[in-house]
């Protein structure tokens, strides 16, 4: 099956991730996958949230927004509305649990990471572009607040990285483009760390239904998509990704 990008089934888009995106973010990428580009910036703040005060342990949480040209037709702002739709709290959810799950934060001390995923241009994939990049934006700042002494070490446990699979005519196909997430009869969004172990499942089957063997496949796809965007993430990370980062004899995972 030859994709509208002429893409293989089993075939990422193009995937590019740009550290150091925006000046004052202490930990900032540009993601792109394909024609979804998405901003994800890391600010530290020195508090936790009133349920973990006086804990000792940090929190990462998350925020998604996208523009209004983002997509073919101007959407409204949110904050013109007056109210965040259902959609971008699920999304804000998802991204901040995806997170959460591969870091100790008894380790980050009672300081919060607030990740800001602002999607600029949106073509499909915009929550698993936004929780890959989101990753590398956070662990930037993680990097810096270890090289500024305030904490011992990065307390990053593994990489962690998402991707669309879907059927579409009888076919699996990893990473759908919109105009294949919006024909699709099955579509998911897979999370994994770098270990391979599941984080988020989400699939639906689009007035259709799928087999077993079916949802095995997808996943399996999936979990071979996101081996690839975790290589992509140890690139852009470079000697931190590749565990060497300021004499550190682990990198994420391996500890």
């Amino acid at each position: 099956m030859i994709r509208v990008d002429g893409r293989k089934p089993g075939q990422l888009r193009p995937v590019r991730i740009t550290k150091n995106y925006i000046k004052h973010a202490e930990g900032s990428v540009l993601i792109e996958a394909g024609d979804t580009r998405v901003i994800c910036t890391a600010t530290v703040e020195e508090r936790v949230p009133p349920f973990l005060k006086g804990g000792g342990k940090g929190w990462v949480t998350a925020e998604y927004g996208m523009l209004p040209r983002a997509t073919g037709m101007r959407n409204s702002r949110e904050a013109a509305r007056g109210k965040i739709g259902g959609r971008t709290h699920e999304i804000q959810r998802l991204i901040g649990r995806s997170l959460r799950s591969v870091i100790d934060l008894s380790a980050l001390g009672e300081r919060t990471v607030l990740l800001d995923c602002d999607v600029i241009q949106a073509d499909g994939g915009t929550r698993t572009a936004s929780i890959t990049g989101a990753f590398v934006a956070l662990a930037e700042a993680l990097s810096k607040l270890k090289a500024e002494g305030l904490i011992r070490r990065v307390p990053l446990t593994d990489y962690i990285a998402a991707i669309s699979v879907g059927r579409l005519g009888g076919e699996i196909l990893l990473d759908l483009c919109y105009e294949e997430d919006s024909a699709a009869e099955v579509d998911m969004n897979i999370v994994m760390t770098g270990a391979g172990r599941f984080v988020e499942v989400q699939g639906t089957g689009e007035e259709a239904t799928f087999t077993r063997q079916e949802m095995n496949d997808m996943i399996e796809l999936a979990a071979q998509g996101i081996q690839q965007l975790v290589a992509f993430q140890k690139e852009a990370l470079g000697a931190y990704g590749s565990g060497e980062e300021d004499g550190n004899e682990t990198g994420p995972g391996d500890e």
